[in-house]
């Protein structure tokens, strides 16, 4: 009798000291409830990702092209880039926000896309309050401001580039401020939350996300350019009409 509540004392000893769920992601002691692993191969949901993101440029290519037949080149490329943008924040980031507390266990698509990319980035799956908050305001704020930029270019609306000015700004603020909290966590306190191996690391965290910097950026200088050449020449109408 003794032999046998000490033997049944240990085994309950040993799984308390194991962790709830075994995952791959790191750190390898992360908290993830009702772990399951993808039931989608990685070159599944890639194709199903990127295959999604061609037609959405292909339809918004012809929309924009029937809606406004005299669009620009440029103007036709940044259309399809917040269109696009509008898309993943609403429909990808929105799921997030959506169901964050169970991402881990979830087999739909877009739950399996989450875990794939959180392989680069294990606060998704964490319940992380940074990566909610941002997610959040992401989807409820720059997604549809992103489809209303769009919208605006097509119909060639003045309030164009002001509104393009704070939709870029606030994606370049979350990306920034995204990288900087795990970069932080890495260098100071030691957290790694991304996998050895360069792939997770260099495509997924890096290169994916370096797009919400550098075309942001770019949009950013370029409604600055516009807004002031705008307003130098109201400034030159008034002294004209001063002088008359």
């Amino acid at each position: 009798m003794a032999e046998h509540i000490v033997e049944s004392t240990a085994s309950n000893l040993t799984n308390l000291a194991q962790p709830a769920t075994q995952h791959p992601y790191y750190p390898l002691d992360a908290s993830i409830d009702g772990y399951a692993a993808n039931e989608w191969s990685v070159p599944a949901l890639l194709s199903v990702f990127f295959g999604a993101c061609s037609i959405l440029f292909s339809s918004t290519y012809l929309i924009a092209k029937r809606i406004n037949a005299t669009l620009s080149t440029g103007e036709l490329m940044t259309i399809m880039w917040f269109v696009l943008s509008g898309a993943i924040h609403v429909f990808f980031e929105g799921y997030y926000a959506a169901n964050y507390a169970t991402l881990g266990a979830k087999q739909t698509l877009i739950g399996q896309m989450w875990k794939e990319y959180a392989f680069s980035d294990s606060r998704y799956l964490t319940q992380n309050s940074l990566v909610l908050c941002m997610e959040t305001v992401t989807a409820v704020c720059w997604g549809p401001g992103c489809l209303i930029v769009a919208a605006l270019i097509m119909l060639r609306n003045p309030y164009r580039f002001p509104a393009q000015m704070v939709v870029s700004m606030g994606q370049l603020y979350g990306d920034l401020l995204y990288y900087a909290t795990s970069f932080f966590d890495h260098a100071v306190l030691g957290i790694v939350y991304y996998r050895p191996e360069p792939f997770y690391f260099w495509f997924y965290f890096v290169t994916m996300n370096a797009f919400w910097i550098a075309i942001p950026g770019c949009l950013m200088y370029q409604s600055a350019v516009e807004t002031a050449r705008a307003i130098a020449k109201v400034q030159q109408l008034d002294g004209t009409k001063k002088r008359e």
